[in-house]
This record gives structure tokens, C-alpha cells and sequence, in this order.
């Protein structure tokens, strides 16, 4: 299984998972994914400008005190480093180099990759995924929905499955963790939505799994038993730190 993210046999370093309400890191063992350390997790700022933003990430590195490279997520498509969307975060970082504006920040080698794309692979490679073949889909709910998909454990990144067109507008805005919390939806109600979002993807990819990452993974006994669909659907096993890991595995070398 090949899921694109480094083989390098283990070692430490930082993981960062930017996000539209917070911003978490943390070391991390890349031969396990476990977090080294208790995570750090700082306030996202408002607006989330690129400049504001880098200087977060090298304030949450700082006082992590762990020396080498990073990995960054970004809710963002990105191409070998540069952001080419922005969602959750401000229009600004659209076309950036994320790359370069969060190395020149924290004076260190730093890669940048999609949020979920970070999340999928952590949990394929030490999670839900573990050892399975076919089409795998993992979708995160949290502010937005972030999707990862993969093919024979081989990631197709950036997918962007939670702008797909639902209930007359990007499947997110009705069916985001976070709508469920403004509406004040039950999760039974909140359910409903999320069945109908992956009934979605299903008929689009026909995965033989998928994943359910995010937040509410933590809760998925109160919502996953009201959800029917084709395909085995599990919560992810890693919970809001698949991104911290996933990120980390990214890190360039040196």
C-alpha cells in the first residue's frame, strides 16, 4: 500500500493541522503517528491572512521546542506547496506559496498539504484504513467537509468532496459539524444530512469504505447508527489528531 506520504522508517517532528477555528501541533513519532507530546493548539486569527496565520504557526512551533521540519495542513487544494483555494481561511492565500511563507516564518524546510488529504493518510496508515484495498474514502466534518480519497492505498489528492453540490449549494454549508451547531440540529436530524451527503459520494465512487474523520468521530455512536449506505462506513480511529499525524509524515527530509 502506497498512500504518498514519506517512508523514512520513523522519526520525530512536527506536525501542524491549520484550521478555520484552530490551529494544532504537535511532534510526532512517524513510525506510529502517535503525538510525542501533548498538542498545542492556538486560535486561528481573524481574518486568517497568510502573514497572520505564519505568524501563529511559528508561535505554536516555538513553544512546541522541537527542532527539524515541518508538516502543515492547509484547508486548501495545494500544489507542490502553493495554495491554489482557500475554504475556512482567508481569500488571500489563494495562489500563495504556502511552502515558502511558513518556512521563511519558522526558518525551517516545511511541506504543506491538503487537510483531509493529511488526515486520510494518517488514518490508512495507522487507523481505519489499515491493510484495506479497493476504494477508500474518508470524509472529515468539522467547520467544512474535507474528503481524501484513495485508490489501492494510493492517495488521489485533493479531491474537494465537500464542495460537491447538495440541497442547493456546496454539500458543506448543509452539512458541515459546524452547521449542525449553529441550527442546533439533534444528531439524529444531523444524521439525515450526513446519509444523504455520502449517499452522494457513494454514487459517484462506489468505495468499498469510508472513513468518517473529524471531531465527531469522537461521537460516532450517537449519529453513524441513523446513517444507511452501500458501502462499511467506521469512524476514524485517530480522531482530531489524524491531521497532526498526517502532516507530520509529509515533513521534507532534513
Amino acid at each position: 500500500m502506497s498512500d504518498g506520504a514519506g517512508t523514512d522508517g520513523g522519526r520525530t517532528v512536527i506536525g501542524v493541522d491549520i484550521g478555520g477555528t484552530g490551529i494544532k501541533g504537535a511532534p510526532v513519532d512517524t513510525s506510529t503517528g502517535s503525538l510525542v507530546r501533548e498538542r498545542i493548539r492556538l486560535l486561528t486569527p481573524h481574518p486568517a491572512t497568510p502573514a497572520a496565520v505564519a505568524g501563529v504557526v511559528a508561535e505554536l512551533v516555538g513553544q512546541l521546542d522541537c527542532p527539524g521540519p515541518l508538516g502543515v495542513t492547509l484547508p486548501a487544494v495545494v500544489q507542490h506547496g502553493v495554495a491554489r483555494t482557500a475554504a475556512n481561511i482567508d481569500d488571500a492565500w489563494v495562489d500563495s506559496d504556502a511552502a515558502a511563507l511558513l518556512s521563511d516564518a519558522t526558518g525551517r524546510p516545511v511541506a504543506v498539504v491538503n487537510d483531509a488529504d493529511a488526515a486520510g493518510v494518517a488514518e490508512m496508515r495507522f487507523g481505519a484504513g489499515v491493510g484495506q484495498d479497493g476504494v477508500v474514502v474518508m470524509v472529515t466534518f468539522g467547520t467544512g467537509i474535507g474528503s481524501a480519497v484513495f485508490a489501492d492505498g494510493r492517495l488521489v489528492p485533493n479531491t474537494e468532496l465537500g464542495h460537491l453540490p447538495l440541497h442547493g449549494g456546496d454539500a458543506e454549508d448543509w452539512a458541515a459539524a459546524s452547521i449542525r451547531e449553529e441550527e442546533e440540529l439533534s444528531w439524529k436530524k444531523w444524521a439525515h444530512r450526513v446519509e444523504r451527503y455520502l449517499q452522494l459520494v457513494e454514487r459517484l465512487l462506489w468505495p468499498d469504505l469510508i472513513i468518517v474523520g473529524g471531531g465527531v468521530s469522537k461521537h460516532a455512536d450517537r449519529f453513524l447508527p441513523h446513517v444507511e449506505t452501500r458501502a462499511r462506513v467506521v469512524p476514524a480511529e485517530m480522531h482530531n489528531d489524524a491531521g497532526i499525524a498526517g502532516a507530520a509524515l509529509f515533513a521534507p527530509a532534513g
